[in-house]
């Protein structure tokens, strides 16, 4: 057996011990929370519209899926979050490569984009309505700001950390604009890019539910103010484990694109 061999050898138990902890860990963990959560709800003393127990709460969860209402504002918030998401994206990255290859588009421009996020979300969030109505526009243009800022500086930082020597080689093997841009810096700034798309896939879904709860007659946001209206605090917690749930999604969709777009580094480091 070669050296490669025993090393590989050797690395195969600690990596199936890594991965059944790892499968362990989320179940053991939910199932103490749980219990724990129990606990408190029965020894605490406080009232049922304060502290819901466990049970309370998964009794709301198959009423609101059983008449309809979760989903139908899971799906309204769903579609404003991958609005914003998509929006906010998609001006970041283009005006984020004006910044990263313009210095004086950068000294234009960097003062007003750190000013604007300098005023919270919640601050500009009932302007956005009264100027684009109540509807879903206004609540995706919320989505989108959250999103904007982390991913445009990302996407500087990604695109100005490509070494220099390659961009003077792939101009002196004659390659055009559109060659370095596909070949060089997109790989090269993709990592950290990613990194920006991950925590704007999370913010998104804050974005929205603030732009519902300053105006909506519909989505999660909505719902959590009729929860609380009507002291039904078990009805919150559903909506809240709701976009918990729809956040990590979207994590887990960055993460699994991530993943398949960088292969190629598992691969590179493996060889």
């Amino acid at each position: 057996m070669t050296k490669d061999e025993q090393t590989g050898a050797t690395l195969l138990p600690r990596v199936s011990t890594r991965r059944k902890f790892t499968l362990w860990t989320l179940p053991v963990t939910l199932l103490l929370t749980l219990l724990a959560w129990e606990a408190f709800t029965r020894w605490s003393g406080l009232p049922a519209f304060m502290v819901p127990s466990p049970r309370a709460v998964w009794s709301r969860f198959l009423l609101a899926l059983d008449d309809g209402s979760l989903l139908r504002h899971t799906v309204v918030t769903l579609l404003e979050v991958l609005g914003g998401l998509s929006l906010g994206l998609t001006v970041a990255i283009c005006l984020g490569y004006g910044l990263a290859k313009s210095r004086t588009i950068e000294r234009l421009l960097a003062p007003y984009i750190v000013a604007s996020q300098s005023v919270p979300v919640v601050a500009i969030a009932p302007l956005l309505v009264i100027w684009f109505g109540t509807g879903s526009l206004s609540k995706l243009l919320i989505s989108a700001l959250i999103v904007f800022f982390p991913v445009l500086v990302n996407t500087v930082v990604g695109l100005r950390s490509v070494p220099v020597d390659l961009r003077d080689l792939m101009r002196s093997l004659r390659a055009t604009r559109w060659q370095i841009f596909a070949k060089l810096e997109v790989p090269a700034a993709m990592p950290v890019l990613f990194g920006g798309l991950k925590i704007g896939a999370t913010l998104s879904v804050i974005g929205a539910v603030v732009g519902e709860f300053v105006a909506a007659d519909e989505g999660l946001g909505y719902l959590i103010n009729v929860g609380r209206g009507l002291y039904d605090t078990a009805l919150v917690f559903v909506v809240v484990f709701d976009l918990v749930g729809m956040a990590l999604a979207l994590y887990g969709v960055v993460a699994g694109l991530e993943r398949w777009l960088l292969a190629y580094r598992e691969v590179t480091s493996r060889s």
